[in-house]
């Protein structure tokens, strides 16, 4: 039976069907849930498993008269029949254990193996090249989501329990399909756009593995987002946005790390920050949620950090810090870079691996549970 079951999958892939070795187990399993004697419940229940198009219909069909035209039909019956001895059905209470049988009280298993889930809690600087590829994959679907606000523009409310107001304009609108009877009342709600966010990676020698995690979330929210803005922070600042808006995220990553005079050097963040809020403050925008990836080592002067700090949080919504060192046991702030930009932060975060980004994605999207599309 295995054989000939082979045989057929190896004529259906000659036919260009896509017949794997996962559709040759799947029709084993396929004969043992019919009676395989039975000419038509064999051939019908082989069908079903390895047709994954249309087209393969014919495919299989060829291969069938292929497969068994030089067999007896007897032949071809008792072959098939076999897999009912062989893969007893499930629940059979004549099937023996040395049959495979199973027992009354099966044992749970898991159902699939999830990489990102075993990868979720691990470090970023500890992952292997095709490791860190999956945690990347999995940061360009969470870049998606993002701060939303409330706009002034108003927009149609779905009742008047939804925090809305009376829309008058769009009551006596409906009102003239009734005769000019105000029976179908509209209200009005404020509508949400998206809320700015500026992300700012630290691209120094210590930072390098975290930064290139969170560039590579920058690029797929400048892909995905309006009001996204990117920067790298150095021994200066440099703006990626526009290289970021490439699709393809390897050219685009490439052409980021090419532009990054500094990347894997020092740092000054207190310059970098007055650069940032002094001359891209039009880009950046009041109201903005502000990112700050990097350990806090700044060769800078902590007098000017904190003062740029000051200023950028009495223009921004909120000031998110992100330090991978806060995972290790016992860290404290006593970095003078960081002890001088923590008072004018308002949530001091790790970075340091998938799970820590799931949650700093999650805190952006608080604040308007009944957002709307």
């Amino acid at each position: 039976m295995t054989a000939s079951v082979s045989r057929l999958g190896a004529a259906m892939r000659a036919g260009g069907a896509r017949v794997g070795v996962g559709e040759v187990l799947a029709a084993h399993r396929a004969l043992a849930a019919v009676d395989a004697a039975r000419e038509d419940e064999a051939r019908d229940a082989l069908r079903a498993v390895l047709c994954s198009r249309h087209d393969d219909l014919a495919v299989f069909d060829e291969a069938w008269r292929a497969t068994f035209a030089g067999a007896a039909r007897g032949d071809v019956l008792e072959e098939l029949g076999a897999a009912s001895l062989a893969l007893p059905r499930v629940g059979d209470p004549d099937a023996g254990p040395e049959q495979g049988a199973v027992p009354s009280e099966p044992s749970p298993v898991p159902a699939a193996y999830s990489a990102v889930e075993l990868l979720r809690d691990r470090d970023v600087a500890e992952l292997t090249d095709a490791e860190r590829a999956v945690v990347i994959a999995a940061l360009r679907r969470l870049a998606l989501r993002g701060p939303w606000r409330r706009s002034r523009r108003m927009v149609a409310a779905p009742r008047r329990g939804a925090g809305g107001r009376p829309d008058v304009r769009g009551t006596l609108r409906a009102a003239v399909r009734s005769g000019g009877e105000p029976l179908d009342r509209r209200w009005r709600t404020p509508g949400v756009v998206q809320r700015p966010l500026v992300l700012v990676c630290d691209v120094s020698g210590s930072m390098a593995p975290y930064a290139r995690m969170l560039l590579a979330l920058a690029h797929a929210a400048v892909a995905s987002r309006r009001r996204v803005e990117a920067f790298a922070l150095g021994t200066r600042l440099t703006r990626l946005t526009p290289l970021l808006r490439e699709r393809d995220p390897d050219r685009a990553m490439a052409r980021a790390t090419e532009a990054i005079e500094d990347f894997s050097g020092g740092t000054r963040i207190g310059a970098a920050m007055a650069e940032l809020t002094r001359r891209h403050g039009g880009r950046v925008g009041r109201g903005a949620v502000v990112v700050v990836l990097s350990d806090g080592w700044d060769r800078g002067e902590p007098e000017l950090l904190a003062s740029e700090m000051a200023r950028l949080r009495r223009a921004a919504q909120r000031v998110i810090w992100l330090n991978p060192l806060i995972a290790a046991p016992g860290y404290e702030p006593l970095a003078r870079g960081m002890a001088a930009a923590l008072p004018y932060t308002d949530r001091f975060l790790p970075g340091h691996s998938l799970r820590s980004l799931e949650e700093l994605v999650t805190l952006l999207d608080e604040g308007l549970e009944d957002r709307r599309a």
